[in-house]
């Protein structure tokens, strides 16, 4: 097996983790019977979204590094709002 080969594995795993992210969107909104987003959409994302990176890296494809990187940037916030969002106090 090539590098070449090896890299186009990767570019694919990434691919199949950042479209399974509708996946489990729609898993989700089924489940709640109202469209709803849930933080396993953001870490699908975010996994598909580095590994997409990686690859674009090493394809040295500037356009595709530009995109991936920006969403990372919009994934990770997405989950830092979650994640900060103040526990809800009972009155």
């Amino acid at each position: 097996m090539t590098t070449d080969q090896v890299w186009l594995g990767i570019g694919l795993l990434g691919q199949a983790f950042f479209s399974g992210r509708f996946l489990v969107q729609w898993i989700a909104s089924e489940r709640a019977k109202k469209s709803v987003v849930p933080s396993a959409f953001w870490y699908f994302s975010i996994g598909g979204g580095l590994t997409l990176l990686a690859y674009a890296i090493y394809r040295v494809d500037p356009v595709f590094i530009i995109g991936q990187g920006a969403g990372l940037f919009v994934y990770s916030r997405n989950l830092y709002f979650i994640f900060r969002r103040p526990e809800r106090v009972a009155p």
